[in-house]
């Protein structure tokens, strides 16, 4: 075995052990690309190392791409699609105003938490819904 077939059998063990070390980046798809060279300068061992990183530029291209349309369209649908979305979990609920809403701002307090919120303006302690979450500020509406 030729040096250069060795330098891509560890670029792509390399490549693929730090997708285990880093979950969730693309770097075994990279790894495949190397182990896809590696296979081609096996096959070809005077292979000329331009043509090697054209290769492996044109396989990383292409299994990062499968990646994507293929792999990444799989996710697992959530039992529990809000989890880690603290905000979204407020939507449809009814808060008093802790802060007036004075020109589109005010303040509501949740638990132990104060949010900004955003709707037409209102006294202090107007019970407002929360609508919809913008860039984590509370979105409201009178409660009816």
């Amino acid at each position: 075995m030729s040096w250069t077939q060795i330098d891509w059998a560890t670029a792509a063990v390399v490549l693929m052990v730090a997708e285990i070390v880093a979950p969730g980046a693309f770097m075994l798809w990279l790894g495949f690309a190397a182990a896809g060279v590696f296979l081609l300068v096996l096959a070809m061992p005077n292979l000329e190392p331009i043509w090697q990183a054209v290769a492996f530029g044109v396989l990383a291209i292409a299994s990062v791409s499968l990646y994507w349309k293929v792999f990444r369209k799989q996710r697992v649908v959530s039992d529990q699609p809000l989890l880690n979305r603290r905000a979204q979990h407020l939507v449809g609920q009814v808060y008093p105003l802790e802060t007036a809403i004075v020109n589109g701002r005010g303040r509501v307090q949740v638990g132990d938490a104060f949010w900004t919120v955003e709707g037409a303006d209102a006294p202090t302690g107007a019970r407002v819904r929360v609508i919809d979450v913008r860039d984590m500020t509370l979105q409201v509406e009178a409660a009816k």
